[in-house]
């Protein structure tokens, strides 16, 4: 069984307790199974004051909004070639199309499946989250990613996935890690469209995964 198809079998039950439900996970299988890195980033709810109802994979195969995404594709430009230095001026300009070439390798998956608006209302979120672990966990599991980003949802992504007692690692800049089940880094990061200046964001996250990419005595190959 393909994973798309494990995908559609889990979110089939899944649906049911979620309104609006938001379907996501690979955007391309094809693409993600053939990557030399594969990169999961775990975001916490889409903004949606419509309702919800549709499916992140397809959203983002269309090119998805700049916001949020054109910093992921910065993101997965730089981390797969983290033994590389990618300059800002081959980053600093993401079309739509970039966007479509770019996102097809990754999974990006939403802790909370039922839309929200463009703040979080911590309550509500921690009480969905806390009700849907196990279908989280099963979502994670069939995607098993070398890195993890966890874009403003590290904490909940460690009590979701029942890695809380896992050991918190830094690196020597103070970018917060930790390794899932299978012995894969799962990086705390901050959200892609956080106030920040994009350049600092890109090249924070870059320098964090070059540092843990290297570390060979924590990473299980």
């Amino acid at each position: 069984m393909s994973i798309y198809d494990e995908e559609n079998n889990l979110f089939s039950c899944w649906r049911g307790q979620r309104e609006g439900f938001v379907a996501d996970g690979i955007v391309s299988e094809e693409h993600y199974i053939n990557s030399p890195l594969k990169l999961c980033f775990v975001l916490k709810e889409v903004n949606d004051k419509a309702g919800g109802g549709w499916d992140l994979r397809q959203f983002i195969r269309n090119g998805a909004r700049w916001q949020t995404w054109d910093n992921i594709s910065r993101w997965v430009k730089c981390v797969s070639k983290f033994d590389k230095d990618v300059s800002w001026s081959e980053l600093a300009n993401i079309s739509e199309d970039d966007r479509k070439d770019t996102l097809r390798s990754i999974c990006a998956m939403n802790l909370k499946k039922s839309p929200g608006g463009h703040t979080t209302i911590k309550a509500s979120f921690n009480k969905v989250v806390d009700e849907d672990k196990e279908y989280i966990q099963k979502q994670y599991s069939l995607y098993n990613p070398d890195i993890t980003v966890c874009c403003g949802t590290g904490w909940d992504f460690r009590r979701a996935s029942g890695l809380d007692k896992a050991e918190v690692y830094e690196t020597s800049r103070g970018i917060s890690w930790f390794l899932n089940s299978k012995g894969k880094a799962v990086v705390m990061f901050a959200h892609p469209s956080a106030r920040v200046q994009d350049s600092l964001l890109v090249y924070g996250l870059a320098d964090a995964v070059r540092e843990i990419m290297r570390n060979k005595r924590l990473l299980r190959p």
